[in-house]
């Protein structure tokens, strides 16, 4: 029994299916010109549909979820100025790289989630990174725009407009599905508890985390992440890492191997080699995890938070600031690299960095 009397037998069950976090390869597009870098991204898009169709007949027909890696489909900007990359390689919310991925979603009868670049009409000049997932109708039910970016605008670059064309829900965002609440994580945001916090906070339950990281034999940051922000909050995370990167003078395996899939424990129930996998899948409880987040007890992490001293405290620190791109000027690589020099600046005054 719980401290109101309710016997958490007797929580609704919740869905459980299998998830595949799909380890595939990024062709990269920075050295084509546009049409070429669209023709290519349409031939990842094609060679995906496959590598996914193939793993979910394998697998079985309880694949209800596909995450993808981060932007699979054109690599990262190098040395790319923002409009340029842009015309190159970021998607138009309603354009044909999501009906094509819809259309993968709506055959496979899945949730695909993934990761990429893109445009907005409100803010034209700039692009976003954004995760997404396409529901099984091949409608996208979700997409977060990436706040912690290094040399990416972000939606924070542009706060007040953003918010104004979005409000903050937009900025949060958490799709009630048939498959439990869904929410995404790029990247190395994944070493930023506050986000994933503010997500569960949110109703979350399963995170799609998409990444490109490099993998290794011992625990890497990210990963060591993955299991903390899993068992902390009580969440499933479904982690898919590229298998690789062609395209570019680095190192083509350098971001390859541990797809992962983390449960509500910090247990890993599943995680690729090097290369091309499907290996990465595992079944999702979320009966399950309902009970645990309902069970009393030191190990519920998530009752026993303090949002509102947290709020208090981050309030008055120090660190990026909200609307540096509110001209919608496109930087330049020097702009992202003064931002982070004028933060460190101030957290030296303010003796956080000593």
């Amino acid at each position: 029994m719980d401290t109101h009397g309710e016997d958490i037998r007797d929580v609704p069950t919740g869905p459980h299916y299998r998830a595949l976090a799909l380890q595939s390869r990024c062709d990269a597009v920075n050295s084509l010109a546009p049409d070429e870098a669209r023709a290519a991204i349409s031939r990842g898009i094609v060679r995906v549909r496959a590598e996914a169709a193939a793993s979910v007949a394998f697998i079985g027909p309880d694949v209800r979820l596909v995450v993808l890696p981060e932007y699979l489909f054109t690599g990262f900007p190098m040395g790319d100025t923002v409009p340029g990359w842009a015309a190159k390689a970021a998607f138009d919310p309603d354009g044909p790289e999501y009906e094509a991925l819809g259309a993968i979603a709506r055959d496979l009868r899945v949730y695909l989630a993934g990761n990429a670049y893109e445009t907005d009409p409100h803010f034209p000049g700039l692009y976003f990174q954004a995760c997404f997932v396409i529901g099984p109708t091949g409608d996208v039910v979700l997409r977060y725009r990436r706040l912690h970016s290094m040399f990416a605008p972000s939606p924070y670059d542009v706060w007040d407009r953003y918010l104004d064309a979005y409000g903050i829900d937009a900025v949060l965002p958490v799709a009630r599905t048939e498959l439990g609440n869904l929410a995404a994580v790029a990247s190395e945001e994944i070493l930023y508890p506050e986000l994933t916090r503010a997500l569960v906070l949110r109703g979350a339950e399963v995170l799609c985390h998409s990444t490109s990281e490099a993998g290794s034999p011992r625990p890497t940051a990210k990963a060591v992440a993955r299991i903390a922000r899993a068992s902390e909050n009580l969440a499933y995370v479904v982690s898919a890492n590229t298998a690789g990167i062609t395209g570019t003078a680095i190192p083509g395996a350098s971001t390859d191997a541990m797809s992962q899939i983390v449960d509500f424990d910090g247990i890993v129930l599943a995680e690729a080699g090097p290369g091309a996998s499907m290996v990465a899948h595992a079944e999702l409880d979320l009966a399950a995890l309902r009970r645990a987040r309902r069970r009393p007890g030191m190990g519920n992490l998530l009752s026993r938070g303090k949002p509102g001293l947290w709020a208090q405290e981050f309030a008055r620190a120090e660190g990026e600031r909200p609307n540096g791109l509110a001209d919608g000027t496109p930087p330049d690589r020097a702009w992202f690299a003064r931002r982070q020099a004028e933060t460190l600046e101030r957290l030296v005054r303010a003796g956080v960095i000593t």
